[in-house]
């Protein structure tokens, strides 16, 4: 079975990603692979910072490896928090204050439309490709739900009345926007084979 590094060390995604790879690769994380470094996301697009992520685990291991960005985009709020998502409330913020602030900032508008999009850059054989995913959804004024990470409890795909947050990872695979990237993903590297 074929290796890749995934440049995280957020246990959450990892969970989500192997579940959608199931045994097609192994999946490692910086953690298990033993790289202790913490990699900034300084850049204002999710290609970007995804780009600088693959490009120093590859430039440190020389080892095939990709990386995600992930993004909430509130569109009465001009794209915010986008890039700065897990740091909306500062730096080392809870996901609690990262969402107080949201919907603070967004306070009783009517226009509650969002979508999370994920960008996945893969270096393989040198080389980077890129792939993306979205799921539109809306922003509730409170949260709902004990699953999920993030602005989970707060986000309604479209298409359910459930928040990510009142939903079990395989219910939640059917609208993620992560899981879209990942299902390009893997049908770019069954297309290798």
């Amino acid at each position: 079975m074929d290796t890749l590094i995934f440049a995280t060390n957020n246990q959450d995604k990892a969970d989500e990603v192997r579940q959608v790879l199931g045994n097609l690769f192994a999946i490692i994380t910086l953690k298990e692979a033993g790289i202790t470094i913490d990699i900034p996301e300084p850049y204002d697009t999710l290609e970007a910072n995804a780009s600088l992520k693959s490009a120093t685990i590859y430039n440190l291991t020389g080892k095939n490896c990709f990386s995600e960005d992930t993004g909430l985009q509130v569109f009465v709020l001009n794209g915010d928090p986008g890039v700065k998502s897990a740091r909306y409330a500062g730096e080392n913020a809870s996901s609690k204050a990262n969402i107080e602030k949201l919907l603070h900032n967004m306070g009783t508008t009517k226009n509650r439309g969002a979508r999370f999009r994920t960008i996945i850059s893969l270096i393989l054989n040198k080389k980077e490709f890129q792939f993306e995913g979205i799921c539109e959804g809306e922003i509730i004024p409170g949260e709902r739900g004990q699953h999920g990470f993030g602005y989970d409890p707060v986000f309604v795909p479209t298409g359910s009345k459930l928040t990510f947050g009142e939903m079990t990872t395989k219910e939640k695979s059917a609208f993620s926007h992560r899981k879209k990237a990942m299902d390009k993903l893997i049908l770019f590297l069954q297309s290798l084979r």
